[in-house]
């Protein structure tokens, strides 16, 4: 384990404190806590753009792709519990 030192202005010491004293943790709980939440959310953003960069790649390559007003049909038939037939994507004309 390493030793990292912040430094924090009074004011926001004061809130860290109050914020940690309401969530039953200490300060420092409280920082790690924080610290923790901030990398775990870059790390999946970052997931989330890789995968979105990918797929954006694949529909450039092959030109094809599912129309948005198909797509949100066939999602809203499914959210309603029906069986439907998954759409295809495929070339679209400009």
């Amino acid at each position: 384990m390493a030793t990292t030192t912040i430094r924090l202005s009074e004011e926001l010491k004061a809130r860290v404190v109050v914020a940690a004293e309401r969530s039953g943790t200490t300060a420092h709980g409280f920082i790690i806590e924080a610290i923790v939440e901030k990398a775990e959310h870059d790390e999946a953003q970052s997931r989330f753009d890789t995968v979105a960069e990918e797929r954006y790649a694949r529909i450039v390559a092959s030109g094809k792709s599912i129309p948005w007003e198909e797509m949100r049909g066939y999602l809203q038939d499914r959210l309603a519990g029906k069986k439907v037939k998954r759409p295809v994507a495929r070339k679209l004309a400009r």
